[in-house]
C-alpha cells in the first residue's frame, strides 16, 4: 500500500489532462444510469479495499465541518462547542470549518481508526462520494480525490473504460 500511495500523485497528474477531459463529455452526455453503474464500481471497489490499511484522506486532507457535525462532535467529546471549534478547527478560503492541522487528530497513525468515528462528519461518512446520486455534480471533487485515495483513482480509470466516450 505504502507504494501505491507513493506513486499516486503522480499517476494521479498523468491522468488529469484526460480524465477533465473525459468528464466534460460526460457531463455533455450523461447516461441516466451513471449512478448506478458508479455504485457498482463503488462496491467492487471497496471489496477489495481496506481504507484501514491506507488512511491517507485522514493523514492528508480535511473534511468540511458542519455546524451539525460540530454540535455532534462536541457533545460527544464533552466540550463546548466553541472550545471544540478553538481547539480543532479553522475557516479555510471557501468559508468552510477545516481542520487546523494534518493528520486528522482523531486519526490513530498505529492503526489508521478514528477516535470519533461514530460521531464523525457527515463529509467523512460519505468519502470517497464516488457512489454519490448525481455523482456528475461531484466531478471536481472527484479529480481532486484521485489524488488522495487509491480507490477513487481505480474506480474513475474503471469507469473510463466501462462507459468509452
Amino acid at each position: 500500500m505504502e507504494k501505491r500511495l507513493q506513486e499516486l500523485p503522480e499517476l494521479s497528474k498523468e491522468k488529469l489532462a484526460e480524465s477533465k477531459k473525459y468528464f466534460q463529455k460526460l457531463k455533455k452526455r450523461t447516461p441516466k444510469n451513471l449512478d448506478l453503474i458508479m455504485q457498482d464500481l463503488h462496491d467492487k471497489e471497496f471489496e477489495k479495499t481496506d481504507c484501514l490499511a491506507c488512511g491517507n484522506c485522514c493523514k492528508t486532507t480535511s473534511p468540511i465541518f458542519t455546524d451539525v457535525d460540530i454540535k455532534r462532535i462536541a457533545k460527544h467529546l464533552k466540550m463546548k462547542e466553541y472550545q471544540f471549534v478553538d481547539q480543532y478547527l479553522q475557516v479555510d478560503e471557501d468559508d468552510y470549518y477545516v481542520l487546523k492541522s494534518a493528520p486528522c487528530p482523531f486519526l490513530d497513525l498505529n492503526d489508521n481508526m478514528c477516535f470519533i468515528y461514530d460521531v464523525r462528519p457527515k463529509a467523512c461518512k460519505e468519502y470517497p462520494h464516488t457512489n454519490r446520486r448525481k455523482f456528475i455534480q461531484l466531478t471536481d471533487l472527484t479529480l481532486k480525490n484521485t489524488e488522495v485515495c487509491p480507490a477513487v483513482y481505480s474506480i474513475i480509470e474503471e469507469l473510463k473504460k466501462k462507459l468509452p466516450l
